[in-house]
């Protein structure tokens, strides 16, 4: 006899859901973790396979595989059924990873690692939109919260992990350790999840994916090289550039023709999708570029250690994960929201104002109270962007709405990086150049991002300089943060509140209907 995914007569989630979701939460820590261990590995890596030229492709691969197929995964779940596209992710990326612990040289690594980022771009995707099958609207929040705990989770405890595996047991264990957690997870979604099969008359949109894959590509190049590999005035990034719009505009032309668009463009009509997108791609844009610069600057200017650097996002992940949690709670009990991406917008601009405010007298106490703010901040929106996206669509548009929304915090990772990377780098150089003339230039010319052994090295006075420049940097580029997260909040102040509830959903007035309660059987 089958259960429904309600509660049972004691209040209570059946046995076998519960299960569902502490494989989604194996999965989810897998596609999260992966980066944060291969990045502190990455030094060893390179000391034994060499290649230090091509170094960037290992993270670069791996990401532009991720952005590619997120789209393309929501798309076949939706079109397919949502357990055999999620347990094909699964599988692909295990085989990615077993490859990448076996590569003999670093152009298999990337290779290896291209195709572990194929199978990432499933397990973020399918995770969320299960839970859309999963759980009524109303009590999403609290299990979308525990997801962006995971994520938090997974920031915070990554670097730490990687550090200790790559000591103990070689870096190639960096990626074995997906196995196991792999399989574990593979043998539960199989064994306990139950899904209607689903066969779509119409065929896949090869034309779309072609269009929208070659699109993404060129975004993420432009915003990984420009700057760094390349000028942003080089002939390549203007190539590419010019390849990426052609790319989207011929994309979004075919998808109001195509028989089965690979991203249906009618879910934009709804209007609280719309501001989603906006406020997960901002999201993105934030707090990428936080993880990126605020350890950075307490290493170069608070004089921390690199080797914890998952615990100097402590503060920010920390409240993070509890303010996640507490407006998952609050969105099941009153299954009202709208509430959290204001509070969410307005933490953020604090946060980050309060950010751009450090300089070299501030103390580590002080700062991690900021972090904590901007942390705040984020929590109120993780969950709640995801929540609303798919609450605002129709349930078989459940997969491409999840996979979009995850698409739009991705390319906004990517911008944010970029972006405030190179206003970041920009404002370095010129005080370099105030501070230490021509030879603090030249210190900085390759890459503003002096490492710890460098820092070291440096006599005192090019020490101070460096130390006041990166300060300089940080405060431009949390500047730029603070007014781009303005945008948020007045985004939020837009969102149509539809109340959840813990049953199906009518249609809202703006066009969207709500997703129903769960269509599973869980036995």
């Amino acid at each position: 006899m089958a259960d429904t995914v309600g509660q049972d007569a004691q209040g209570k989630r059946p046995r076998s859901v519960r299960v569902v979701l502490l494989a989604l939460m194996i999965a989810m820590m897998l596609a999260m973790l992966d980066n944060m261990i291969v990045g502190t590995a990455m030094p060893t890596i390179v000391g034994e396979l060499g290649g230090l030229e091509h170094l960037s492709w290992v993270v670069t691969g791996y990401t532009l595989a991720t952005a590619a197929s997120t789209p393309i995964w929501g798309k076949l779940g939706d079109m397919f059924g949502r357990k055999g596209a999620f347990l094909s992710s699964i599988v692909i990326f295990l085989i990615g990873s077993a490859l990448s612990g076996m590569a003999q040289d670093m152009g298999q690594l990337i290779g290896f690692r291209a195709v572990q980022g194929l199978g990432a771009g499933g397990l973020m995707v399918g995770v969320m939109a299960i839970i859309g099958d999963l759980i009524p609207p109303r009590e999403r929040g609290k299990y979308q919260g525990l997801m962006a705990g995971v994520m938090a989770l997974a920031m915070i405890g990554g670097p730490l992990v990687g550090g200790t595996i790559t000591d103990n047991w070689g870096w190639r264990w960096a990626f074995y350790i997906n196995l196991p957690l792999g399989v574990v997870a593979l043998a539960l979604v199989t064994a306990v999840l139950h899904l209607p099969k689903k066969r779509a008359k119409a065929g896949i949109d090869y034309l779309g994916v072609i269009l929208l894959t070659v699109g993404i590509t060129a975004i993420v190049l432009v915003t990984t090289w420009g700057g760094t590999e390349y000028a942003w005035t080089s002939a390549r990034i203007m190539e590419l550039i010019g390849i990426g719009v052609a790319s989207l505009i011929g994309f979004v032309f075919w998808q109001t023709r195509a028989a089965e668009p690979v991203l249906p463009l009618h879910i934009f009509r709804s209007r609280n999708f719309t501001l989603m997108s906006v406020i997960g791609f901002i999201t993105g844009f934030v707090m990428f570029g936080a993880t990126l610069f605020l350890p950075l600057y307490q290493q170069a200017v608070q004089g921390a250690s690199a080797t914890n650097s998952g615990l100097l996002l402590l503060p920010m992940l920390g409240a993070m994960l509890v303010t996640s949690m507490i407006a998952g709670r609050i969105t099941t009990g009153s299954g009202r929201y709208k509430l959290f991406p204001i509070a969410g917008g307005a933490l953020m601009i604090v946060g980050l104002y309060l950010l751009s405010l450090m300089d070299t007298d501030t103390t580590r106490l002080t700062s991690g109270l900021y972090m904590a703010v901007l942390g705040a901040g984020m929590g109120c929106l993780m969950q709640v962007t995801m929540l609303v996206a798919q609450n605002s669509v129709q349930m078989k548009d459940m997969g491409v709405a999840s996979s979009s929304t995850t698409l739009f915090r991705t390319l906004g990772s990517s911008f944010g990086v970029a972006i405030m990377g190179a206003l970041f780098n920009h404002r370095v150089q010129d005080v370099m150049a105030e501070r230490a003339g021509t030879a603090g230039q030249n210190l900085t010319a390759k890459s503003a991002q002096l490492d710890a052994e460098s820092l070291k090295k440096l006599p005192a006075a090019a020490r101070e300089a460096y130390q006041h420049a990166v300060s300089s940097g940080t405060h431009s580029a949390f500047v730029l943060g603070a007014a781009i997260s303005v945008l948020v909040l007045i985004a939020a102040l837009f969102v149509k509140e539809v109340p959840l509830k813990g049953g199906p959903q009518k249609p809202s007035t703006d066009g969207a209907e709500a997703a129903p309660a769960a269509v599973a059987e869980a036995v």
